[in-house]
């Protein structure tokens, strides 16, 4: 007898916020845990997870990831209530949360939520501190990546 092979994809990655990096100009990276309930982790095992649209929050010393929906199962306990958009906490350290609210409150910095993934047993969050990009920023990277893609193109018909 064969061993059965598992239908489970190798990538941990479980939801992506793919407009950050156009929207803001990041800086330093975070990986933080959070306090999650029972149908929230096995609403992210089936995948029904959207964080395009969250942030991070500071609020009475406390990271919260806010506005990432988890939408519930059908099968969800009925005596739980299940809200898809609520706060949740974010498990930092006590001197990462001292510098996190340090470049929000006096350098003007953002939080953006980038992926949430596994990692072994847990759900983890990366976050980037990052400022708001103008439109003029946004269309000189635009120009500089397609100059880099044209730079790519004669570079290949010189070497033929």
């Amino acid at each position: 007898m064969g061993k059965k092979k598992s239908k489970q994809s190798n990538s941990n990655t479980i939801a992506l916020n793919k407009k950050a990096r156009h929207n803001y100009t990041l800086t330093d990276k975070f990986e933080a845990g959070m306090s999650l309930q029972g149908w929230e982790i096995k609403s992210i095992r089936s995948g029904k997870v959207n964080i395009s649209d969250c942030y991070v929050m500071m609020k009475d010393g406390e990271a919260y990831l806010v506005g990432a929906e988890i939408l519930p199962l059908n099968a969800a306990s009925s005596h739980v209530v299940c809200d898809p958009t609520r706060s949740r906490k974010l498990l930092l350290n006590r001197r990462e949360l001292d510098r996190l609210t340090g470049s929000v409150e006096r350098d003007g910095y953002s939080l953006i939520a980038t992926a949430m993934y596994w990692k072994k047993c847990w759900v983890k969050l990366e976050f980037y501190l990052g400022k708001g990009k103008k439109t003029h920023d946004k269309r000189a990277d635009i120009k500089e990546r397609e100059w880099k893609v044209d730079q790519g193109r004669l570079m290949k018909k010189n070497l033929q």
